[in-house]
């Protein structure tokens, strides 16, 4: 199944071919949902037979974030290296299009000047 066009890329790289999302360790799930409720990218989903949380669209995680791992006070979700992000980074010149992008955004007129 294709990814939904918003997520279907990362800084220009295809998001198929980013080895990047959460993991759950089921042994220390408890299900209590806060993952689910709280992921703005429908990551996970609820497997109402276990009762556990589970990664239903794992490409759809934005690459970088670990934003569940953070609200997981049982320490169920882990991601790979953040190394691996921060290698993509440069081995892909993406500070470059950062920079490009960012550009663009103050010719936009996106972020307001400082009052006098």
């Amino acid at each position: 199944m294709a990814l939904p066009e918003k997520f279907a890329f990362w800084k220009g790289i295809p998001r198929e071919e980013i080895e990047w999302n959460p993991h759950i360790d089921e042994s220390k799930c408890t299900g209590c949902g806060m993952c689910v409720t709280s992921c703005g990218r429908d990551v996970f989903s609820y497997d109402l037979e276990s009762k556990k949380s589970v990664v239903a669209h794992p490409k759809q995680c934005l690459v970088g974030c670990m934003s569940c791992q953070t609200w997981c006070v049982f320490e169920a979700i882990d991601f790979p290296d953040p190394i691996y992000v921060k290698n993509l980074i440069k081995e892909r010149n993406l500070l470059a299009l950062a920079k490009k992008q960012l550009r663009a955004m103050i010719d936009e007129g996106r972020f307001p000047k400082k009052a006098e």
